[in-house]
């Protein structure tokens, strides 16, 4: 059996362990350059504010109803994510994190009859230990236990847990699901589900398999089986990549070639750390950066390199040197860009990447070195050591890169930040 653990709102959540006076009242949290809504908490929800909702468009409701609005604060979410999943890990030798706000436990190791008690005592020692509200879904599969948490998540009576254990019960809870809201039905699935007349998760399980096969192929077809109480998605396989990448729209346009090289110095950082945590390795490096194309007052301007390695690499430093000299082939000075990012591809499995004859560079090296430095960074902060073209931590990026005009301190990660409590 799994359980899923879900945390409830999980950035508004962040935001309100340490802002206590915000508990019942309605807050968002925002995306890059305060644009978007991505965190929204159920006050929010109840007054129909989308998901996703650019922040200008609902200006008029931020001052009507008093909403909160925080800048996302990574470094904040990622620490307390990290908190919440030590907790998890406990209660299981089987964890397997899905996402900074999900995880699962296995659970087979607790009597049928007390796993959900069970869960529901690990919901109360997660916000007594954290201050994060979780839901918990149980189930024989992944994808009913992501069903359960929207239940244990929408219901109080089900006291932080929600348990499928019996054919009645999976039939129940699948009757009341539509099938958009199915994990693993993206918008197209969804499409195609509802023009063959397919509205509930239970009509889509009640298919034939042949169905599920056919009309969409073998993601479909998982999400099929384990909706019928058959196990078979592995996170291992849906977390290895096929493409990474890592792409930012600044708050004002940038104009110097060493603010863009530090952005994409960031970039290749962040998408290398990826690479090397699903251990496999690229082939394939693009970097691109670009003017507005709604200014017709400036040089517009196109910054675009594919550039193919000689050999497949997940080396922060070998990633940043090829990076680097393309964007200052093609860099314009005076160009007012934009946007920036990098793309990898040509991704596969570090244990089956091959060597080069001609290779002059010293991997084993490279490969000790990196090794170094990501313990170091692990021990004592991501931003311990960096190489010489990155940026400062997020915290003390420049505003006229990253907007963020409502970010809340770092509670838990910068020693000057700490929470005050005045007696």
């Amino acid at each position: 059996m799994y359980a899923l653990a879900d945390c409830n709102n999980f950035f508004v959540s962040c935001e309100r362990v340490f802002r206590p006076d915000l508990w019942n009242k309605p807050v968002v949290v925002l995306s890059g350059n305060d644009g978007c809504v991505v965190s929204r908490s159920n006050e929010v929800k109840a007054l129909g504010i989308p998901m996703g909702v650019p922040l200008y468009q609902i200006r008029d409701k931020v001052e009507k109803y008093g909403i909160t609005c925080f800048s996302s604060n990574f470094s904040l979410y990622g620490d307390m994510s990290d908190r919440v999943m030590s907790l998890l890990r406990k209660h299981t030798t089987r964890f397997e994190q899905y996402s900074i706000d999900e995880g699962y436990i296995h659970i087979d190791h607790i009597s049928p009859e007390r796993q959900k008690t069970y869960c529901e005592q690990i919901v109360r020692e997660i916000y007594q230990g954290t201050g994060i509200p979780i839901s918990m879904g149980i189930a024989p599969t992944k994808t009913l236990a992501k069903v359960a948490s929207k239940y244990a998540k929408k219901h109080k009576g089900y006291h932080g847990a929600c348990l499928i254990d019996t054919e009645e019960r999976r039939r129940k809870a699948l009757e009341m699901f539509a099938v958009g809201d199915v994990w693993g039905v993206g918008r197209q699935a969804r499409t195609k589900l509802h023009a063959a007349g397919i509205t509930t998760a239970l009509q889509f399980a009640d298919r034939r398999e042949e169905f599920a096969r056919n009309l969409l192929h073998k993601p479909g077809l998982l999400t099929w089986r384990e909706l019928n109480g058959i196990d078979c998605i592995d996170l291992g396989e849906m977390a290895q990549k096929q493409s990474i990448t890592r792409s930012r729209t600044f708050a004002s346009a940038v104009t110097e070639l060493a603010v863009l090289e530090q952005q994409i110095t960031d970039f290749c950082s962040s998408c290398a750390r990826h690479l090397r945590a699903q251990q496999s390795v690229c082939r394939q490096l693009t970097v691109y950066a670009v003017t507005s194309r709604f200014r017709t007052d400036s040089v517009s301007h196109t910054i675009w390199a594919d550039i193919s390695l000689p050999v497949a690499t997940s080396n922060t430093g070998e990633l940043i040197e090829y990076a680097l000299r393309a964007l200052r082939e093609q860099f314009q000075a005076g160009a007012p860009y934009k946007r920036a990012g990098i793309i990898l591809t040509h991704i596969l499995p570090a244990a089956h990447a091959l060597p080069d004859l001609f290779d002059t560079r010293d991997r084993q090296k490279d490969e000790r070195l990196q090794l170094t430095l990501d313990r170091m960074n692990d021990r004592f902060g991501k931003y311990t050591i960096q190489y010489a073209t990155a940026t400062m931590p997020a915290a003390n990026a420049d505003a006229s890169v990253y907007k963020r005009e409502h970010c809340s301190p770092l509670y838990t990660t910068d020693i000057r930040q700490i929470l005050q409590v005045c007696v």
